[in-house]
């Protein structure tokens, strides 16, 4: 899947202006205001009426939400309803929820339960089950292990993993976090102030960052002991 060219303007002033192929897996990484999330939002149709889209692809599909195209936000909670039984936030039939559940590692009883009753992987499970319940194409990841603990963390990284080779759906993971972005994906694009600054095979970019701005990152990492090559 080629995205050659996803542009976001504002006032005329061009805020994103980005090109990436995501062959499997890529993530897309960057520091907060990079345009991470602009990209998503443009992905999802979500950009607010002010701004202006310009967007080329070439993928087999249309890039549908909802259909086509999944996503799963950083905080589970903003796709569930509180004061409503997990089932019930499901739109398809009752076996196929238990068997996605299962699929994800869920006992099928908590369909049953409210969302404050689950922990936090357990919701971000479920939210998992929920983008794959219309068989996507793309599944948009929106730094969906920040908020986990590491153990967690690393469990829902596999998990994905095994699901993609699964349900042969592409990733794209937006994030900032380096080691999750080296467990996760093949391919990495860095982008800094809407730009991409450096692209390429994973661990070919890690061990050999010819960008100033993605060594800084890797050093970040470093330094929060988070990251090892």
């Amino acid at each position: 899947m080629n995205i050659s060219k996803l542009q976001i303007t504002f006032d005329k002033k061009k805020l994103v202006d980005i090109g990436f192929n995501i062959s499997s897996s890529l993530a897309l990484v960057g520091q907060s205001g990079s345009g991470k999330s602009l990209t998503i939002k443009a992905l999802l149709g979500m950009l607010p009426q002010d701004m202006e889209l310009e967007l080329k692809y070439d993928s087999g599909f249309e890039l549908i939400a909802g259909e086509t195209l999944a996503f799963v936000p950083q905080n589970p909670f903003t796709a569930l309803s509180p004061l409503t039984k997990i089932k019930k936030q499901f739109f398809i039939p009752l076996p196929k929820v238990e068997k996605l559940f299962m699929q994800v590692g869920l006992d099928s009883t908590l369909l049953e339960r409210f969302p404050p009753e689950l922990s936090g992987g357990q919701l971000q499970r479920v939210v998992i089950a929920m983008a794959l319940s219309h068989a996507p194409k793309l599944i948009l990841l929106d730094e969906p292990t920040t908020a986990l603990d590491p153990d967690t963390r690393v469990m829902i990284l596999a998990l994905l993993k095994t699901l993609q080779s699964e349900f042969g759906f592409k990733i794209l993971f937006v994030t900032h976090d380096m080691n999750s972005a080296k467990i996760l994906c093949q391919d990495i694009c860095v982008i800094k102030e809407g730009r991409v600054v450096e692209s390429g095979k994973m661990d070919s970019v890690l061990q050999n960052p010819l960008a100033e701005y993605t060594k800084i990152l890797i050093d970040a990492n470093f330094a929060n002991r988070k990251f090892r090559i």
